[in-house]
C-alpha cells in the first residue's frame, strides 16, 4: 500500500541546501557602528581602501546620509582573484538621527580605513511654563 503526501520525498534535502546557502554573496555597504552620547552622534563605518574623495555625506532634515564608490578589484595574475568579504561599487546608507542634531556641528574624518563622523547635539532648552488667562 502506497501512501500519498503532501510534501515531495526530498524535502529534507530541500531543506539542507537552502539552510547552507549564504545569506548574501557580498555585504550591500560598509558597515556602520553608532553611539550615543549626551553631547554627540558619533558614526563610524568601516571602508577600508577606500578613497576618501569618493564619499559624499549630506545632513539634511533629520537624516544623515552616506554614499561613495568602491572600484572592483583588478583580476590577478591568469585572471584569478581572491574574493573576500569587502563589497565593490556605489553604496548609500542613510541613517534617521535625533532631533536635538545640529546640522551645521558635524565633523568628519577618515583614517586607517575608518569613516568617523561626529554629530553634536545643540543644548536641551528648559520647558516654558505657560500660564491661561
Amino acid at each position: 500500500m502506497m501512501t500519498r503526501t503532501l510534501f515531495p520525498r526530498d524535502v529534507f534535502a530541500q531543506l539542507h541546501h537552502l539552510l547552507d546557502m549564504p545569506a548574501s554573496p557580498q555585504p550591500a555597504g560598509p558597515v556602520l557602528n553608532v553611539a550615543t552620547t549626551p553631547e554627540a552622534v558619533e558614526v563610524n563605518a568601516l571602508l577600508p581602501g577606500l578613497d576618501p574623495a569618493r564619499l559624499d555625506i549630506q545632513v539634511d532634515r533629520g537624516v544623515l546620509s552616506i554614499a561613495g564608490e568602491r572600484p572592483a578589484p583588478e583580476p590577478g595574475e591568469a585572471g584569478a582573484r581572491r574574493v573576500g568579504e569587502r563589497f565593490s561599487g556605489r553604496f548609500h546608507r542613510v541613517l534617521s538621527l535625533p532631533d536635538d542634531v545640529d546640522p551645521a556641528a558635524v565633523d568628519a574624518s577618515y583614517r586607517d580605513g575608518v569613516l568617523r563622523i561626529r554629530l553634536l547635539r545643540r543644548a536641551a532648552e528648559p520647558a516654558r511654563r505657560i500660564k491661561v488667562q
